[in-house]
């Protein structure tokens, strides 16, 4: 263990998936698997009724399909009745031409010399069939259906060999049990690589020779029910686990992990933590490729249930580097260690991250400039209750009494329009701001006029009277304001206005 810290870091801790040891799945109720571990799949074929004259029409295949110890017996079986039936043929060739009463008699020509019993018929069969040829036993000039049935021996034998010798040579090199040296995980895991969310697990090659074009697969099995009410058992799904960018062709030389992203895409779009506890699914990984030494196509099976998918792990690190060469520890191939991944799926995550921020205020107007923006009275609360939160109890009174003058004086900057860029400069501020109302039309003439006659009224009237004016009946705001039309007499503007104003505008 400390030689492992001092190669991976001190902030790895080795969890070894062997059960009975450090990590220990939940204890779940066994189910009946759909691939076992081991490749073989559990589905049995029953009431075919009459088509099981199929496997008869495909003898060799169905040969080579059954096991070792029924190839065995069929192989002993079909030579040992192959031979007692030559045999009894050459013997019963003898007895209807009389050759086994004179089996001793050297003056008699028989079909096969020596030939006068069922055993010494057995023999000379034997000795035909395998061509040891002894000298004792042959076939005489006078037997022509002994040479006939010499012929149908040789042709039959030549059959049965081709047959049950290519049976068993194709048999014994079947690349079965080239997969026994393809490992893979015991587990599956999930976590996060490049920033996403994966589904991983490794598989490795014990041997030094290669599988050529060695690709990978993998199904998740899955019950589900259709929209239409339709519900299938063993519904078969495709995982991506790098179909598009070629991640699935694999040179298999070291062990290598295999990634299969979780994205809106994946039937695991909606998976998280909790979810998976309660979940049921199977995911079988198929790998296939071409075994160097004979070139014959191999192929691997493994499953993962759902208790053998570990959130949050990730594989501890095989390889190291030797003098001249990398070195693959296998003990450790199984091994996993926690690592920090949210408990959330990528469904949740995206829904998230989607959501918009409360704290952003929209912004309304034509993109012009600042002064379109309207703020919210409400945002100034927001602000004021955080300052007000504090301050002294004295201050937060005294701010609490200006509040309402802040929200209408912040309500009337709002309301108005644009500054206009006119010639009023010079005017005083009360008349400024009666006169920057847009579209005054009839009330500048009206507004001019009480200027005028102000002039000629005896001076006791203070400019607050100019709020009496009534501007109730000026037209709504024109798109395009004008501007205030000259004085008709000569000089500045202000030679016109009373001499209180005059004074007011001078002192401004």
């Amino acid at each position: 263990m400390s030689a492992l810290r001092r190669k991976f870091g001190e902030d790895y801790q080795v969890v070894n998936t062997n059960r009975g040891t450090t990590y220990t799945a939940p204890v779940k109720k066994k189910r009946q698997r759909f691939v076992d571990k081991n490749g073989r799949c559990n589905v049995q074929h029953g009431n075919l009724g009459g088509e099981t004259s199929r496997y008869i029409s495909d003898l060799f295949t169905t040969l080579v399909d059954l096991k070792w110890r029924w190839n065995l017996l069929i192989f002993i079986l079909t030579y040992t009745i192959a031979w007692l039936v030559m045999a009894s043929m050459w013997w019963i060739i003898a007895y209807i031409r009389g050759d086994l009463n004179h089996g001793h008699d050297q003056s008699y020509t028989p079909c096969v010399a020596n030939v006068y019993n069922f055993p010494s018929a057995f023999l000379f069969f034997i000795e035909t069939e395998a061509t040891i040829g002894y000298g004792y036993r042959y076939i005489t000039e006078k037997c022509p259906e002994g040479i006939i049935l010499f012929l149908f021996q040789s042709l039959l034998g030549s059959i049965v060999d081709a047959f049950l010798i290519g049976c068993m040579f194709i048999k014994m090199s079947q690349p079965k049990k080239r997969a026994e040296t393809l490992m893979f995980s015991q587990d599956a895991v999930i976590s996060q690589r490049d920033g996403k969310l994966c589904l991983m697990f490794r598989v490795g090659n014990l041997r030094n020779s290669h599988m050529v074009s060695a690709q990978i697969r993998c199904k998740l099995i899955k019950s589900r029910q259709t929209p239409e009410g339709e519900f299938l058992p063993l519904d078969q799904c495709e995982l991506d686990v790098g179909f598009g960018t070629g991640a699935d062709q694999l040179f298999l030389v070291s062990p290598l992990t295999i990634c299969h992203e979780i994205n809106p895409k994946s039937p695991f779009f909606d998976l998280s933590q909790r979810s998976l506890m309660s979940e049921q699914f199977e995911i079988v990984v198929i790998l296939e490729g071409i075994v160097e030494t004979t070139g014959m196509t191999c192929q691997a099976r493994t499953s993962y249930t759902e208790d053998e998918v570990l959130w949050g792990h990730r594989f501890l690190p095989v390889m190291s580097l030797e003098e001249g060469f990398f070195r693959v520890d296998y003990s450790q191939f199984h091994s996993t260690f926690e690592v920090p991944t949210p408990p959330y799926s990528v469904k949740e995550h995206e829904e998230k991250t989607s959501l918009p921020s409360p704290l952003v205020t929209p912004t309304l107007g034509d993109g012009r400039g600042g002064r379109d923006r309207v703020f919210s009275v409400d945002c100034i609360d927001i602000a004021e209750e955080r300052v007000a939160g504090r301050l002294p109890s004295k201050l937060q009174r005294m701010s609490s009494s200006g509040k309402e003058d802040l929200q209408r004086k912040v309500l009337k900057l709002s309301s108005q329009p644009a500054e206009r860029a006119s010639s009023m400069g010079d005017l005083p501020l009360k008349l400024q701001r009666i006169g920057s109302v847009p579209g005054q039309g009839e009330a500048e003439e009206r507004l001019k006029l009480k200027a005028l006659k102000a002039g000629s009224e005896p001076m006791t009237q203070s400019t607050g009277d100019l709020q009496q004016l009534n501007l109730s009946h000026i037209p709504a705001p024109a798109p395009i304001p004008s501007p205030i039309p000259a004085p008709s007499a000569g000089g500045r503007p202000e030679d016109n206005l009373p001499a209180k104003l005059r004074r007011m505008n001078a002192d401004r």
